[in-house]
């Protein structure tokens, strides 16, 4: 794990997009193992979010987020993620943090939690949803993200 020198750590809301290095983003998604995204389409999808937040570490990104939101009642975290190599020094944990203040006066605020993430989310006092549905887009989908059927 690397040494991380907080100080060097740049919070940025809502960046000119067209500066944003989106191939380096798409090889972020791939790091961590999600779906393959394409450069214009993620641009694109974060063009659409009220919120978007890159971490810079010495002028290179190392974690993002952003909501899909209508800008006032709900907003969904989306896109979390932290560079593998700096994972577990806390990133996630202020990204997920200063998204969630700035959405302090919505109704709802949801996140659907990578496999194995609900812990790291628990953690900082997101609580599972009773009500919340999914319509799986696919076999994996359907696997990851969905209580087993019962008889």
């Amino acid at each position: 794990m690397p040494h991380l020198d907080k100080d060097k750590l740049v919070f940025t809301f809502n960046p000119n997009l067209d500066n944003i290095d989106w191939t380096h983003i798409c090889s972020m998604f791939y790091n961590v193992n999600w779906r393959t995204r394409v450069e214009e389409e993620i641009k694109l999808a974060f063009s659409k979010s009220s919120i978007t937040l890159f971490v810079y570490y010495e002028e290179q990104i190392i974690a993002f987020g952003r909501t899909i939101d209508d800008g006032r009642y709900y907003a969904q975290l989306g896109d979390i993620i932290v560079d593998p190599a700096y994972q577990g020094l806390g990133l996630g944990k202020s990204l997920v943090t200063k998204i969630n203040e700035k959405l302090e006066n919505y109704h709802f605020v949801t996140l659907t939690a990578a496999p194995g993430k609900g812990d790291f989310y628990t953690s900082l006092g997101w609580k599972k949803q009773t009500t919340a549905f999914i319509w799986p887009q696919g076999p994996k989908q359907l696997r990851q993200h969905t209580e087993p059927e019962t008889e």
